[in-house]
């Protein structure tokens, strides 16, 4: 449609290192942008593994702290570790008391224990002279590890064995269901 004003040009191929420098421009003009991407790529990452490691180290403190105060117990002079397996609903598990005399004061570990049946919880007893008195109630609603710390009330006396029995959720004042073990300290 040009032709009529006699300005349209011939078309020409151009110059071979023509185009081999066009393209090497535009090649050049895209691998700038690379080592910018890189760059903040690392970047991101490295901000996000300095989370990780940030959330790391305080979930290992308080685990340093937990040993900490374990070892702290059984270094006391009157401390004390008893292990009492325990059969519940034909199911081996285990129940370790760390016990501290001086301080009064018991760390309870309970593994592989039977999860108990809806409206039941398991119920731990101090064994004393004038009877059992109750130290904690255990509803194990799911097959998981429990780790408790139970403080010996100083008006009960010298604690002279622990039990374990399957109460009523709301526990019993005096054991009354099946007693899985009794043990004597």
């Amino acid at each position: 449609m040009s032709d009529w004003l006699g300005m349209a040009a011939a078309p020409r191929t151009p110059r071979p290192e023509l185009k081999a420098r066009v393209l090497d421009r535009a090649r050049a003009g895209r691998s700038v942008r690379w080592p910018l991407l890189a760059a903040a790529a690392a970047l991101l990452l490295a901000l996000a593994g300095s989370g990780l490691v940030w959330r790391r180290a305080s979930r290992l403190d308080a685990d340093l702290a937990a040993v900490q105060d374990t070892l702290g117990l059984l270094r006391q002079p009157g401390g004390r570790v008893v292990m009492i397996p325990v059969l519940a609903a034909g199911r081996a598990g285990a129940l370790t008391i760390y016990s501290d005399s001086l301080a009064r004061r018991w760390l309870v570990t309970c593994h592989h224990l039977t999860p108990n049946e809806p409206g039941e919880t398991y119920e731990l007893w101090f064994l004393t002279a004038s009877g059992a008195r109750t130290a904690a109630l255990m509803p194990m609603d799911r097959d998981a590890p429990m780790v408790m710390t139970l403080e010996v009330p100083r008006g009960i006396g010298p604690v002279t064995g622990v039990a374990m029995s399957v109460e009523p959720r709301t526990g019993s004042v005096a054991p009354t269901g099946p007693m899985l073990f009794r043990v004597d300290l």
